[in-house]
């Protein structure tokens, strides 16, 4: 794939992961649409951290199709077209059946299937339709290991992540004769903003010890391989998922 200016929009790209993913993206040539929810100034602060250009910033809400449609155009509109995807933007909320109420557990279900599901499938579909008609692209959807061992104190995020391989997948085999190709990336914990509370609660110790590393990853691990995905990988992986655990979670 010729990466020279070649635009990637990373969603979720204001901290963490993201933020790290349109460095890489950058730093290998591509332009990069750096999306953010409410925090316009980190996402200029990711724009200031990244080499070549022209860049921009794009807010949008994915959890509502009219904004996504917006935003998609929007990049369209600004940046001449989109030719890779990075599903990046995610929620991750506790609600354990032992604690949560009946109300507070609907709630969660409906904002995370909303935010972490549906909301990368309107996006994969929008962006699909602008690639086909500049010949082809590449979908990175961040996943995690929770969609293979479970989340028993954030079941909706696990049972979203789930789904969001199976859309990827399913996607792969409807969009190959396009030349879109479809790619996932499944990390375990990682040292973020997100990850935080739990990595510094009383569960840290034992979590990063999953690993035989004794740790969990760096946002940049993660991030060199989306863009390995985004940019360098056959077109022959499309529809696979690769784990970026430590060894955390094993499967075969």
């Amino acid at each position: 794939m010729e990466i020279s200016g070649k635009v990637a929009l990373v969603t979720g790209s204001s901290r963490g992961i993201g933020c790290e993913i349109a460095r890489q993206l950058a730093s290998r040539g591509a332009r990069v649409a750096v999306h953010f929810l409410t925090d316009r100034e980190a996402a200029r602060e990711t724009l200031d951290s990244l080499d070549g250009g022209p860049h921009a910033v794009f807010g949008a809400d994915v959890a509502d199709a009219d904004s996504v449609r917006d935003l998609v155009e929007g990049v369209v509109r600004e940046m001449g077209g989109i030719d890779i995807l990075v599903n990046n933007a995610a929620i991750f909320e506790a609600h354990p059946i032992p604690e949560a109420d009946y109300a507070g557990w609907r709630e969660a279900w409906s904002r995370t299937i909303t935010t972490n599901l549906i909301g990368p499938a309107n996006l994969s579909f929008l962006a699909a339709r602008a690639m086909m008609e500049r010949g082809g692209g590449r979908v990175v959807n961040v996943s995690s290991r929770g969609a293979f061992r479970g989340e028993p104190d954030t079941p909706a995020y696990g049972a979203s992540k789930a789904a969001l391989n199976a859309m990827s997948q399913s996607m792969a085999q409807a969009l190959a004769p396009h030349g879109v190709f479809f790619y996932v990336v499944a990390p375990g914990f990682v040292e973020t903003d997100m990850a935080a509370s739990v990595l510094n609660g009383p569960k840290g110790d034992s979590i990063r010890s999953q690993s035989p590393l004794g740790r969990v990853a760096e946002p940049e691990e993660v991030a060199r391989i989306v863009a390995f995905l985004a940019l360098e990988a056959p077109d022959f992986m499309t529809g696979a998922i690769v784990d970026v655990n430590g060894a955390s979670y094993l499967r075969s």
